[in-house]
């Protein structure tokens, strides 16, 4: 792999001659990690250390200063300090950081700090003395980073990482096969990961991460230098960037464009405070984007707390974090500026559990419920914000065993109700519970293995006996994937069950298909719901990698097996700009609609048919080519068959005489003495 130097960092080579002169420039003066502190106060050297003091504790609060790395000058007949201080972060972004910071800082009446980047002198010092007027290039309008969307044949992208390669492909189902986009080789040194709305794809490297962007070229859009980044997450709206570093706690959130929002320093305890998974025991993500795709803000959870920043500033709302004592989780509403926060019981039984619903900037709590006797609680918010529901496991009055039941909250309707729902056998351990993306329904796994029983609820549909509800009784499943449309849902058994799935129509309560991928680890619906793709990656299983593509039925549509396979993604699509109302009308034509494309699978299913019947064509002229390879060899031996013969000609079957030999053979002999009577006639 070609690399250039990027200051003191590597990164994957680009063809951008601009970017790679600016790279070469930067390496060459190196920093940009440095910045310069004037208008401080001029002190004698008994003062020099207080003075010290007090630029690192205010420096030192932004980040990581180097050892020895705050240096003041001193003139040497005075023996007093010159006004200013160099100040050597460990990164350039720290250094940036604090320079917008600090720039204007006003220490007191007399002394307010003016910060430059140490770099700028030497760029300052290199403009001319006589003006020139800049070059004009011309316009060069860049590529649409949208434009994959308007494939021709409405495919959707999907990246896979196996071995050292990254490769984007083309789900070309019509084709049975998938169509090669891009492919490059050590593009991640870790992972990839597209944004939520399929616009960019990141990879992540020693040096830090980068956002890449196209339909087929995948040019590099911004890097980040953010050195030995381990996690990163996109905000929903795809304004803001998070990148974490381990060795040092330390959170970035910057504009897609690369500048640096805001900084997070914390302990590793702090940073393991909720979340669903990291990386050396951090939860990620630390930070959950609320308010809609509109990234207005985002939140984390503390001791006693739930710190929430509006974006707009980046401060925290009205100054100060929403104080709850023992919070143990939240979640934002995927739609409005709604948290869920749960509450544990205390040790006692003192205080009782509770989830509360705060309506964000006004913290308002707009509704609540104490729950008792709570082992463990958690939320599942529907794809729109209808509903959210606690799965609540409580104790027994033995204390000794537990059982699960379901508070749903109906958010949209007014004072918000609370429905509660007990399954039928309250001693049911919930295996796996899932809604419909955009629905109303919900499926809960249940009882016990091997053959639990899956459960599918309707929130709309409550009658005077409780939710209305079908029972699916002993199935091989431990896992739910609905489609991203709904009306569909696989039941997957995996781990320990092997990989077996079962495509199940919830409209009809009817299964269209029973099939398995054996030991697949990984299931991901398209975003258009047509698809699903099962792997089996390298971290679980070092046998049978690769992945399967399936229809929305459960037809398998083609195989890939790749050795040393990582990962599998669908590259998201952004929201439909069509109107509901809209959609219905197409639904509800959709013959009209379709006649277009049933022609083109007719003509592709003729195309495959001559592809299949080429295949045969080329299977029998290999066939036809080998046996008259060992005809030809079996004529070049003749001479020496009828060598060995002593030369008699018997290849030829009329060339054969037919002779009948009797053979005697004597095959036993055996005496017998017989008696006779004499003197009778």
């Amino acid at each position: 792999m070609k690399i250039v130097g990027i200051g003191a960092t590597t990164w994957p080579e680009d063809d951008d001659e601009d970017v790679y002169q600016e790279e070469q420039l930067d390496f060459e003066t190196g920093f940009g990690n440095i910045i310069v502190v004037d208008n401080l106060p001029v002190v004698p050297r008994e003062k020099f250390e207080k003075l010290e003091g007090v630029i690192r504790k205010i420096y030192g609060q932004i980040g990581v200063i180097k050892d020895d790395g705050v240096w003041m000058p001193v003139d040497a007949e005075t023996q007093k300090t010159l006004g200013y201080c160099f100040i050597e972060y460990n990164t350039s972004q720290e250094a940036e950081l604090a320079k917008e910071k600090t720039n204007g800082y006003k220490l007191d009446r007399s002394h307010i700090f003016a910060v430059n980047m140490f770099d700028d002198f030497a760029k300052f010092m290199r403009v001319p003395d006589e003006w020139a007027p800049p070059e004009i290039r011309p316009y060069v309008p860049g590529e649409n980073l949208q434009r994959w969307l308007t494939d021709e044949k409405a495919r959707d992208q999907f990246v896979i990482r196996a071995g050292s390669d990254t490769e984007v492909f083309w789900n070309d189902a019509r084709q049975l096969k998938p169509d090669p986009v891009y492919k490059r080789a050590y593009w991640t040194e870790s992972f990839v990961q597209w944004s939520p709305l399929g616009t960019y794809l990141a990879t992540v490297h020693r040096q830090g991460a980068a956002v890449w962007g196209g339909a087929s070229t995948f040019n590099r859009l911004m890097r980040y230098a953010h050195p030995q980044v381990k996690l990163i997450d996109f905000s929903p709206g795809e304004k803001y960037l998070v990148t974490y570093i381990a060795m040092n706690q330390a959170i970035l959130v910057m504009q897609i464009t690369g500048k640096v929002m805001r900084d997070f320093r914390g302990s590793a305890d702090e940073f393991a405070i909720g979340g669903t998974g990291g990386v050396a025991g951090v939860s990620w993500p630390i930070f959950r984007w609320g308010g809609g795709k509109d990234d207005k803000y985002f939140a984390k959870i503390g001791k006693n707390m739930i710190s929430v920043y509006e974006t707009e500033i980046f401060s925290l709302i009205d100054k100060k974090s929403l104080k709850v004592e023992n919070v143990m989780d939240f979640s934002w509403s995927p739609t409005d500026p709604i948290l869920a926060l749960f509450v544990p019981e205390l040790a006692g039984g003192n205080q009782p559990a509770r989830v509360s619903l705060v309506q964000i900037p006004s913290k308002e709590e707009l509704r609540q419920k104490n729950l008792f006797s709570v082992s463990d609680c958690k939320m599942y918010w529907q794809s729109n914000g209808d509903y959210l529901a606690v799965k609540v496991d409580r104790y027994t009055k033995s204390k000794r065993t537990t059982y699960t039941g379901f508070e749903l909250f109906r958010i949209k309707e007014r004072d918000i109700p609370i429905e509660v729902l007990e399954l039928d056998n309250k001693n049911d351990k919930i295996i796996a519970f899932a809604w419909e993306p955009k629905g109303h329904r919900f499926a809960v796994i249940h009882g016990d293995s091997p053959r639990p029983d899956v459960s599918f609820y309707s929130g709309l549909l409550i009658t005077l006996a409780g939710f209305q509800s079908s029972l699916l009784k002993g199935k091989q499943a431990n896992a739910l994937f609905w489609s991203p449309t709904g009306h569909y849902i696989i039941l997957a058994g995996l781990k320990g069950f092997n990989g077996q799935l079962e495509f199940y129509n919830v409209d009809e309560l009817e299964t269209m298909a029973t099939t398995e991928h054996f030991m697949a680890t990984d299931i991901e619906w398209d975003p258009t719901g047509r698809y699903v793709a099962t792997s089996v990656t390298s971290v679980h299983h070092e046998m049978e990698n690769g992945f399967n593509i399936w229809s929305f039925n459960g037809k398998l549509l083609y195989r890939i097996l790749k050795d040393h396979f990582f990962q599998f993604l669908w590259r998201p699509r952004p929201p439909s700009f069509l109107s509901p109302e809209k959609e219905e009308e197409i639904a509800n034509n959709l013959k009209k609609y379709s006649k277009k494309y049933e022609a083109e699978d007719q003509d592709v299913s003729l195309q495959l048919s001559e592809q299949d019947r080429e295949k045969r064509r080329m299977l029998k002229d290999e066939w036809d080519k080998w046996v008259n390879e060992w005809k030809q060899l079996h004529e070049e031996e003749k001479l020496e068959r009828q060598k060995l013969r002593d030369g008699e000609a018997s290849d030829e079957e009329e060339e054969y005489e037919a002779k009948e030999i009797e053979v005697e053979e004597l095959l036993d002999v055996s005496e017998e003495v017989l008696s006779f009577e004499f003197g009778q006639e």
